[in-house]
């Protein structure tokens, strides 16, 4: 097997190591992308090649990582992860790891880690790695490596909510709840969401958004009841896919191109947030986007006048 042939079918784990270090897909591909010159332009092929790119794609990321925390203490509104529609590695021993630790809420919560602690916590949590390979990768001690995964495990504990729901049900509630936003029947919303459920964006400022979190079922559905409708009225078209793995949409404008993604978190039988991407910087990968600016100006010119079709699921 050449080295090229070695390095596309490590591609796959590369990827999705890289994005859980990351949060985000282009820089997760330039970090594959730069561990691939690395081992292109290496001397003599190492003994192993996992380990070599797996210990490469790592510390470039931690890099990447310090430079953007800096860079997400200047964004402007909420950061939420990029969008990500499916992940290229499967693993089935370790299948549950990998499904939970792709979710925007383990996401969020990885968001709080230092960087060293993130990329322990990813290689021996989620990829199962010995903590020989964790400490090789990260440039530390197997001990240091330890009390890193420890601290990234609390914090990591203390921040899950204690009941999830399975697979089915969160498509089940999913189904319904994206029936209710269509057909803007805000009692049919509010009947699906958690009393403190929680509505926020992140547009960069680079999108339009709400001014701020909207907090509670009433106010939740009372938003998306009213709002998606409108949007309908110039064609925007929603399809239902699973983001993160977990239950979500990808809203287009009449010619297909991507304006904004909602995500599901769905905790005791309830959606206790809903979460949104329309920052244009971080919908590329997913194909042309949409100019969101204009749309929300053609969407307030037709409230105006009031007239109308209802938003459309993509079926």
């Amino acid at each position: 097997m050449t080295e090229a042939e070695e390095f596309e079918v490590l591609r796959p784990l590369l990827f999705s190591l890289a994005y859980r270090v990351l949060g985000s897909v282009g820089e997760a591909e330039d970090a594959v992308q730069e561990a691939w010159l690395r081992f292109d332009a290496a001397a003599t092929r190492p003994v192993s090649t996992r380990g070599f790119l797996c210990t490469t794609v790592t510390r470039i990321a931690i890099d990447v990582l310090r430079s953007a925390r800096v860079r997400r203490e200047e964004y402007i509104g909420p950061w939420f992860p990029e969008p990500l529609l499916s992940d290229p590695y499967q693993d089935p021993a370790r299948a549950a790891e990998l499904a939970d630790s792709v979710s925007v809420a383990a996401l969020l919560l990885l968001e709080r880690l230092s960087p060293l602690e993130r990329a322990a916590f990813v290689l021996r949590e989620v990829f199962g790695f010995g903590f020989d390979e964790v400490a090789e990768a990260v440039g530390r001690s197997e001990a240091a490596c330890r009390q890193l995964v420890v601290r990234a495990r609390r914090h990591m504990r203390d921040g899950r909510p204690r009941f999830t729901a399975d697979r089915r049900e969160r498509q089940e509630l999913a189904t319904r709840f994206f029936d209710a936003m269509r057909d803007g029947d805000v009692d049919g919303l509010r009947s699906l969401l958690a009393a403190d459920v929680q509505l926020v964006g992140d547009s960069g400022g680079k999108a339009p958004r709400l001014p701020r979190a909207v907090v509670g079922a009433d106010g939740v559905a009372r938003v998306l009841g009213s709002f998606f409708p409108m949007m309908g009225r110039i064609r925007v078209t929603f399809e239902t896919r699973e983001i993160n793995g977990q239950p979500g949409a990808v809203f287009r404008d009449r010619d297909g191109r991507v304006l904004n993604t909602l995500v599901l978190d769905v905790v005791d039988g309830r959606i206790g947030a809903v979460r949104g991407v329309a920052n244009p910087d971080k919908l590329g990968h997913l194909g042309p986007v949409a100019d969101a600016w204009a749309l929300d100006r053609e969407a307030r010119r037709t409230r105006r006048r009031g007239d109308a079709p209802p938003c459309s699921p993509v079926r």
